[in-house]
Formats: structure tokens, sequence, C-alpha cells
């Protein structure tokens, strides 16, 4: 499946499976708004899990549900060991 080229421009999925995005309302208007309110703008914020399970699925990078599913299978064979 090919990946759409728009997301991976607009993404960064980080080493541990993260997606980064860049936040929105700063392109026109700024006259309006703080130099505070500018600033908090222009950082890079991390995407909430619902919308990130998605883009990583789009990219083809599901590198964190991986790391779930390994956590999981070592958690039962702790507990079967007991």
């Amino acid at each position: 499946m090919k990946t759409r080229k728009s997301l991976t421009r607009r993404f960064k999925i980080t080493k541990n499976g993260k997606v980064l995005r860049r936040q929105g309302f700063k392109r026109h208007q700024n006259a309006s708004k703080s130099r505070k309110k500018k600033r908090a703008l222009s950082r890079i914020i991390e995407v909430d899990n619902a919308h990130a399970k998605k883009i990583r699925k789009i990219l083809g990078k599901n590198k964190k549900t991986k790391v779930v599913k390994k956590e999981k299978k070592a958690k039962k064979q702790r507990n079967s060991s007991k």
C-alpha cells in the first residue's frame, strides 16, 4: 500500500512511535495574537492516541502497536511463571 505523501510532510514519527505535528492558527491574523500565544503555536506537539493510530496505519509505521504487543506478551509470560 502506498503512503500518503501529504501526511509524510505533515507528521513525524519518533523512535518510540509517537506522532508529532505542528499546531495550526498561526498563518494569518497574527496582529491580534500576543507574542506568548504565537510562541506557543510554534511548538511541535504530540497527536492524541485516537488519531495517532490512524496516522501510523496510513504511513505504514505501526511501531507503537508492535511495542504494545511485546509488552503484553512479556506480561503474560511473567504471570504464567508465578
